[in-house]
């Protein structure tokens, strides 16, 4: 079952089983693939999806860490429920040690020094961890930890 199909169907069920939050998050992700669909004009593939639930999840941790300085605890509860609906749709995230071992062969490879080479050592390290669905901000902190020793 294609990925956009198995929310559509996760959303009628939570509608069945009366579950506001999931019904909710489902029903924005539904959205948010339907409008990038109406801009592309095609039906998107499963890899557009993922795409897609990535970018809602950074935009959910962003509304996060944004409400954590407001002192708004009841908003960062709603989003942090809504990015662990999320986080079912996609691929295990990568862990600390992948990333470690995907920064320390991009900084090897692209023979960086200093944290002038930074976005060399970031597109390398990305591309290493394409399809682990690794966390940007996380991959930074590690280059930036290791570049600057």
């Amino acid at each position: 079952m294609a990925l956009k199909d198995q929310i559509i169907s996760d959303m009628t069920a939570a509608m069945k089983a009366k579950d506001a939050a999931r019904t909710s998050t489902l029903r924005m992700v539904k959205a948010a693939i339907t409008n990038r669909e109406k801009e592309g004009g095609d039906a998107l593939t499963d890899e557009d999806v993922t795409k897609l639930l990535r970018s809602q999840m950074k935009q959910r941790r962003d509304s996060i860490e944004q409400y954590q300085k407001a002192g708004r605890q009841d908003l960062v509860d709603k989003e942090q429920a809504e990015l662990a609906i999320i986080e079912t749709y996609l691929p295990q995230a990568a862990s600390q040690e992948d990333i470690d071992q995907a920064v320390a062969a991009a900084v090897a490879e692209t023979g960086a020094s200093s944290m002038k080479d930074m976005g060399a050592v970031m597109k390398a390290a990305m591309a290493k961890l394409a399809g682990k669905n690794a966390d940007g901000k996380m991959v930074s902190e590690t280059v930036k930890k290791l570049l600057t020793g």
